[in-house]
């Protein structure tokens, strides 16, 4: 096979390599879950000897704990397989509760009262409240005033960002404080000459450190704080856990700056003058001319290019001075007409061997020559976010392209880029599209919440007074929930009303600044973790737990809850993992007559820690395309942090609100 060839060879090996390391990961994280749930409930027969040692609890192993345990099973291998987006999963949950009442304990009711509970309400609002923080400009103002505090000096950067992110983070959802901080981040890397992995792996474990400060910091702490209520009758304060959450926070901050700093890799390095040098687009980009004797003549580009088995792409055309680009498909090809061809060189020189095309080799196609070519023409970076509609979709399934008249030249997927057989690539979180788009394109993919845009301008006409009234509103919510004069779920919406009267938020707006995943993920589990509760299924796991700890000291084992949960959290949602280890959490703490609320708060934090996987957090996958991680370097950087929070946490939770 010769060098040309090669090429789109290389192109499907790339995904082929995604797909492989992806199955992979998932099989061993399914067998991993349901090793260590088979653990719990087989131990007990094993080691029943113990359980005198830890309470006078007879809890036999029946029915309703069989079924409640298999529902568990199947949701948490369906989580991480994916089959359907998770949304889609957790909506079921409810109708096989109803279905298998018998067992589940579950009514209509309780099945749907996931949909109108408190936490579901509250967090749905907080996306809004959220989104006018983002409108007002106050994140992207201080956000752009980086470069002047840090300069060049990457760990100060590093200090810097994460000290911003999770300050802000601690008041707001961190998803869409990362949303805001990723393109600014990369383009001070850019600018900077700094490689944007040492700088996005911090901002997004400072988003998860600063969401444990307050109450508002996370969906986590919301739901978490629902739980804690009705199995405990201790809901969580605005700024209960504050002090555990500001001492979590400057730990990992240290962390950062120290130890994480050596050991995040460069995986990027801009010596690259722009976009397209960095992409390697000289390979694969050509400018052709057509013959007068060529068969293309009278024909529509769109026509050609329709029925043409190959790889190839008209980015381009230039007839008599004057250039047009998207949409290409309907203009007709004339004698002399100049394209730029976007192709591996096999597939080029295949095609204008039998065209009548003659290859321009003086002239070479650069990032500077398209933008030029047309006003308001940019190359620019788009990140898929994890809640976008084209997530688990190809370009051509949503007819992205002749949607927002754009053309894509590359697609990279963590550390590996792909340039050939671009339209019937799967798109995943955390992808970076690599576009040429007209400036009505980039304002209209920089105002649709399915994209995160890493070009443009950092700072915008905000006005002041709307940046005080943002935040006043927001003060106002946060005042009212913390003083409980209204509940938080009241003052959320109250505080959504307020953006929409002021026009702070448009109606339009509402909608799609909420996470629907989120809000249907919610919906599902809260009733599932009811039944976990009522069956005595979270009792009968807690006495297998406790039965395998045996007569270690409670700061231990509230430590071991810590680290199973961030385990847990690292393959699955962490409001997943809230949902299921929560009553399990309590139900031990009773049996051993500890504090239920401390286990509860261990449960919370460690669910906010998903530092050693891309997959198990929001943030992460956001940051891994752009960066160009690989899935070790959040191991490789995660799980010390993750080990050390899980020796600090359960010793100041034992501190502060005793054991």
């Amino acid at each position: 096979m010769n060098i040309k060839s090669s090429l789109s060879v290389g192109n499907r090996q790339i995904k082929g390599g995604i797909y492989l390391i992806e199955q992979v990961k998932k099989i061993t994280s399914i067998l991993l879950i349901t090793s260590i749930v088979l653990v719990f409930l087989s131990s007990g027969v094993v080691t029943a000897a113990n359980l005198n040692k830890v309470a006078s609890v007879k809890l036999n192993f029946n029915r309703k704990i069989a079924i409640v345990s298999l529902l568990i099973i199947v949701t948490l291998v369906l989580f991480i397989w994916e089959p359907l987006p998770i949304g889609i999963i957790a909506l079921a949950i409810p109708v096989i509760l109803v279905s298998l009442n018998k067992w589940t304990e579950v009514s209509a009711n309780q099945a749907l009262s996931g949909f109108s509970n408190n936490a579901t309400i509250t967090v749905m609002a907080m996306f809004v409240l959220s989104k006018g923080i983002q409108n007002s400009g106050v994140v992207q103002i201080i956000g752009s005033k980086i470069e002047e505090v840090t300069g060049g000096n990457e760990r100060k950067q590093v200090g810097v960002i994460s000290a911003l992110t999770g300050t802000i983070a601690s008041i707001i959802n961190n998803t869409p404080v990362v949303a805001a901080f990723v393109p600014m981040v990369t383009n001070l890397a850019r600018r900077t000459k700094v490689s944007p992995s040492k700088l996005l792996i911090p901002l997004s474990y400072a988003s998860m450190l600063g969401g444990t400060i307050t109450l508002l910091g996370t969906s986590t702490n919301i739901l978490a704080s629902q739980l804690s209520g009705r199995l405990i009758e201790h809901p969580f304060g605005m700024f209960e856990f504050t002090k555990l959450g500001i001492i979590v926070f400057v730990v990992g901050l240290l962390y950062l700056i120290t130890i994480g700093y050596y050991l995040i890799p460069e995986r990027i390095i801009y010596e690259a003058e722009d976009l397209m040098e960095g992409y390697k687009m000289d390979k694969f980009l050509t400018e052709v001319e057509i013959k007068e004797e060529s068969p293309l003549l009278g024909k529509s580009i769109g026509e050609v290019f329709k029925d043409l088995d190959k790889d190839l792409d008209v980015i381009q055309m230039t007839r008599e001075g004057e250039q047009f680009m998207e949409p290409l498909n309907v203009k007709t090809i004339r004698p002399g007409d100049h394209l730029v061809i976007k192709a591996n060189q096999k597939t080029l020189l295949d095609f204008i061997e039998t065209k009548g095309i003659r290859i321009l080799p003086d002239i070479e196609v650069s990032q500077k020559q398209l933008e030029d070519a047309v006003q308001g023409q940019k190359v620019i970076e788009m990140v898929v976010p994890d809640n976008s509609f084209i997530t688990g979709q190809t370009i051509s399934d949503v007819n992205f392209l002749e949607r927002y008249d754009a053309s894509l030249l590359a697609i990279r997927h963590g550390e590996r880029t792909s340039h050939g057989e671009l339209k019937d690539f799967t798109l995943r979180a955390g992808d970076v599209l690599l576009l040429l788009v007209t400036e009505d394109t980039l304002d209209r993919l920089d105002d649709n919440t399915n994209f995160i845009i890493e070009e443009g301008s950092e700072t915008s006409d905000y006005q002041l007074e709307q940046i005080f009234i943002t935040l006043g509103i927001v003060g106002a919510v946060i005042t009212l929930a913390s003083l409980n004069i209204i509940s938080i779920a009241i003052a959320t919406l109250g505080g959504v009303i307020a953006l929409v009267a002021t026009n702070l938020v448009k109606p339009k707006e509402v909608y799609e600044a909420i996470n629907w995943e989120v809000f249907f993920l919610l919906a599902g589990l809260i009733p599932l973790g009811g039944a976990i509760q009522e069956t005595g299924t979270a009792k009968y796991i807690a006495t297998q737990l406790l039965s395998i700890t045996g007569s270690l000291p409670l700061v231990v084992i509230l430590g071991i809850f810590y680290l199973f949960t961030a385990i847990l959290t690292n393959v699955i949602s962490n409001n997943a993992s809230v949902v299921l280890m929560i009553p399990v959490a309590v139900g031990a703490a009773n049996q051993i007559g500890a504090n239920p609320f401390a286990f509860v708060l261990a449960v919370t934090f460690a669910a906010s820690s998903a530092f050693a996987s891309p997959i198990g957090y929001q943030t992460n996958l956001m940051v891994y395309g752009p960066g160009g991680y690989k899935f070790r370097d959040f191991l490789l950087v995660g799980a010390p942090l993750q080990i050390l929070l899980s020796i600090i946490v359960p010793i100041f939770i034992s501190f502060f609100w005793g054991i």
